[in-house]
């Protein structure tokens, strides 16, 4: 085990590596730029005297780091600091992101003011001299739909009902390629607006939301739950950064979402139906599978019956070529954009997923025919490494190694389970070794490498298994989250591999760093007392007074 870089060992127990740092240094420094730094309330003055020590050093004890190597030896190596981590360990109720307090610019101004009639006129005035950087982070912070009114009048020519003055529709122009185009006067305020989800849902509905005004996507497909609660749209991106495009299962604008708060299990099945939906109808096209000449949603019993006869073909000796053999499936979720111009996230208006499928081979330039690159390639090449490194199942091992967990920390106090919730059908959990300081796993409980490969027990408990994921994250706090699934190709023969999810969330106080881009994540938190945190976020009930539906 020796020369594989993983921390699920041999004997299905984690292993943890623990620096107890001393150390010596040899003081090279010639002067001394002693100065005073200022002085406690009593007079008594602070200097830098401690700054410019006269002997070489010696640290006979700093802080112990533990460093564990990621399961999956391509994702890099988690570092904890102890002495961050032990105040969490001891106080595991504070890992969570406090709420932002409520933010409105003109509603503080009513207060300045507040002997005299401040109109709209005087609050348009208002908004009109500030700079730009500060419209921006006011369109991010605030929390005033009467503000956020204003700010998006300022973004671009909304059409109003002539009667009772509700927003209709968005002006349109010609740009001088005499394309006809939105009429935004400023992108960057228009963007960030429309992803705040204290704005009016009139206004969302019209600016961004109605189908056609982001654009000429076409829908080719939509979900509605029998009860009507929950309506997606499945769009088409022609023109994608993903090389013979995707497909985005938005929630449609009659179904508004912007929080998790917001989406329901319904919700999420749908989103997940018409990924599972499109990677089955184009899979079955491949392999010469007959489909019904019908423009609607299949049915779960119709998607089970399609899947089957998907696997009949797949399994035959030889397995039939595929043109595409797997899937890329990821979540955005969150949208943020500092006032420098820097932007946070790369979500859109709303709550959606992007499916791809993705080609076996690609051509060079050359006419030299290669593999094509997915993520679950990385997963499928270690997992065989490990299997001839250790003659056993990397995905067993990672289970009850889970299962077999303890602190990180060697305390005998405390919470030392990594499951948040699981069911016979899969498990939901935090890693040993994050690549976020809050990063959540989820994965089946049995061989299902593939979507393919799920039947629909499966699915619905991945569906769960995914919404309980992003709910947990948001109520401590975290408002960017990213989620991707590592996923086996149709057509391989190793039954180890098992599919992945990875729940990613973006912090505020942790931004991609050197470290981070050496593959070394940094975290202040053991992982057992974050998994502590998201266990008590499960029993939580939400804002709305009700439990949380997920769980």
């Amino acid at each position: 085990m020796t020369d594989l870089r993983t921390c699920v060992g041999k004997d299905a127990r984690f292993i943890v590596g623990v620096h107890k740092p001393c150390f010596e240094v040899k003081n090279l420094r010639k002067n001394d730029y002693f100065a005073p730094l200022g002085q406690l309330e009593d007079g008594t003055i602070i200097d830098n005297t401690a700054n410019f020590p006269g002997d070489d050093l010696y640290e006979p004890n700093a802080d112990i780091i533990y460093e564990i190597a990621n399961p999956f030896p391509f994702r890099g190596t988690t570092y904890i600091n102890s002495a961050w981590a032990d105040i969490k360990a001891a106080h595991p109720e504070t890992i969570r992101i406090s709420k932002p307090e409520p933010c409105s610019l003109l509603q503080n101004f009513d207060l300045l003011k507040k002997n005299k009639n401040i109109g709209i006129e005087d609050k348009t005035a208002l908004l009109n001299i500030l700079p730009h950087p500060l419209l921006i982070a006011l369109a991010q912070a605030s929390t005033d739909p009467e503000e956020l009114i204003l700010l998006a009048k300022k973004s671009c020519e909304i059409l109003f009902d002539p009667e009772n003055q509700t927003p209709v529709g968005i002006g349109y122009k010609k740009n001088r390629q005499n394309k006809v185009v939105p009429d935004i006067y400023d992108h960057e305020l228009f963007e960030v607006l429309v992803n705040n989800r204290h704005l009016p849902d009139i206004y969302k509905n019209t600016l961004v939301l109605k189908p056609g005004v982001q654009g000429r996507n076409e829908i080719t497909g939509e979900y509605f739950s029998e009860d009507k609660n929950t309506h997606v749209f499945e769009y088409l991106r022609r023109n994608s950064y993903i090389p013979w495009g995707h497909f985005a299962s938005n929630m449609a604008n009659d179904a508004i979402r912007y929080s998790t708060r917001d989406l329901c299990l319904d919700d999420m099945k749908g989103i997940r139906h018409l990924y599972y939906q499109r990677t089955f109808v184009r899979l079955a096209a491949g392999l010469g599978i007959f489909l019904p000449d019908k423009r609607q949603c299949l049915t779960q019993n119709e998607l089970e019956n399609l899947r089957d006869k998907i696997l009949t073909k797949l399994q035959r000796d030889p397995c039939p070529s595929l043109e595409f053999d797997t899937t890329l499936w990821g979540w955005n979720f969150g949208f943020g954009y500092a006032q420098s111009g820097h932007r946070l996230h790369a979500s859109h208006q709303m709550i959606h997923q992007q499916n791809a499928m993705i080609p076996k081979i690609v051509q060079t330039c050359s006419g030299q025919k290669i593999p094509s690159f997915s993520c679950g390639d990385l997963i499928n090449d270690f997992i065989k490494q490990y299997r001839k490194a250790t003659n056993k199942s990397f995905f067993e091992n990672y289970l009850a190694a889970i299962k077999n967990n303890t602190r990180t920390d060697e305390n005998k106090i405390g919470e030392s389970s990594l499951i948040l919730m699981e069911d016979d059908q899969i498990i939901l959990f935090v890693p040993k070794a994050q690549i976020s300081e809050w990063e959540l796993q989820l994965m089946p409980k049995t061989n299902c490498g593939n979507i393919i490969e799920t039947d629909m027990r499966m699915r619905q408990s991945l569906d769960r298994g995914v919404l309980t994921a992003v709910k947990i994250l948001e109520y401590l706090g975290a408002d960017l989250v990213t989620s991707i699934e590592f996923s086996k190709r149709f057509d391989s023969t190793n039954t180890d591999q098992r599919l992945l999810y990875s729940f990613i969330p973006r912090l505020p106080y942790a931004p991609g760093t050197f470290s981070e881009a050496q593959l070394r994540w940094i975290s202040g938190c053991y992982p057992e007392d974050f998994a502590h945190a998201c266990r008590m976020a499960i029993k939580t009930p939400t804002d709305q007074g009700t439990q949380n539906d997920s769980t």
